[in-house]
């Protein structure tokens, strides 16, 4: 079995997907995807379908969504009396006391894949090992076929799981920019980061990148003007000045610093952080 949740959803055994059509049914067997070999519980499972307004027949449709999804999971598996009978189907989406559970293992799921990449990323990216790293989150993000879970219509456990994904993959996306700004790929970055901070536009950590990118081409004007109209918005909309992070990399733009000169190698804070007390 193969499962993708990292942009429309996908389920594959044998190349035949037993992604249903129904909304519940893909919602059950997305969260049960997110946790494979983890019992889910009954509770959860109703409180993603239905909230907190559970139906009197909650359980027995439940039960009848598990059901629908196992014959799904049979027939991809095919006949005869292995792992396609419906005894296969039963152990592979099994009931335990209290919930249900995939028996996959974990890497038959992008999410595993990509948190292994991010996590071998990061630790790359600490020990100072630039291109390493690069190439992990590179290859992390390219796991990503769009908005995590975009075709699925998620109830109030599963909107959590998107929020969560989603802040981890810009946090990935966040730490790759670090990473190519320390090997000296400013230019190659602008464009990128234009749309980021458009996407973004209170977002002080990605209009830091924007902003050294911007000085390392040799457009100080531009960089200066990114944080003119990034403390604008943040005055007008909160009520706060920029962080101190950001005033002291604006400053050091104005007296230009040489500490924001290219740094890879051993120096392993992130761009943000060049300025941090």
């Amino acid at each position: 079995m193969k499962i993708q949740v990292l942009g429309p959803l996908s389920a594959e055994v044998n190349g035949g997907s037993i992604v249903p059509t129904a909304r519940k049914p893909r919602q059950i067997l997305t969260l049960l995807a997110l946790y494979p070999g983890r019992v889910m519980p009954v509770p959860t499972l109703m409180e993603e379908l239905w909230g907190t307004d559970l139906p009197q027949s909650a359980l027995t449709t439940l039960q009848t969504y598990i059901l629908q999804l196992r014959r799904r999971l049979g027939t991809a598996m095919g006949p005869g009396g292995g792992p396609g009978s419906p005894g296969g189907a039963k152990e592979v989406l099994a009931t335990r006391h209290g919930g249900y559970l995939l028996q996959i293992p974990p890497e038959a799921v992008d999410v595993h894949e990509y948190e292994t990449l991010v996590a071998r990323g990061h630790s790359d990216f600490e020990q100072g090992d630039d291109e390493s790293a690069a190439a992990m989150l590179r290859a992390a993000l390219a796991l990503w076929q769009g908005p995590a879970l975009v075709d699925v219509r998620v109830g109030p456990i599963l909107e959590i799981e998107v929020m969560r994904l989603e802040e981890s993959r810009l946090v990935t996306v966040e730490r790759r920019i670090d990473v190519d700004l320390r090997l000296g790929r400013h230019t190659e970055l602008l464009a990128e980061l234009t749309e980021l901070i458009a996407r973004h536009p209170q977002h002080e950590g990605l209009h830091s990148q924007a902003m050294v990118a911007l000085y390392r081409s040799g457009r100080q004007a531009t960089a200066l003007d990114v944080y003119r109209r990034l403390r604008g918005r943040l005055i007008e909309d909160l009520g706060v000045e920029p962080s101190p992070q950001l005033q002291r990399l604006h400053q050091a733009m104005l007296t230009v610093d040489p500490a924001l000169d290219v740094q890879a190698g051993p120096k392993r804070g992130s761009t943000f952080d060049l300025y941090a007390v």
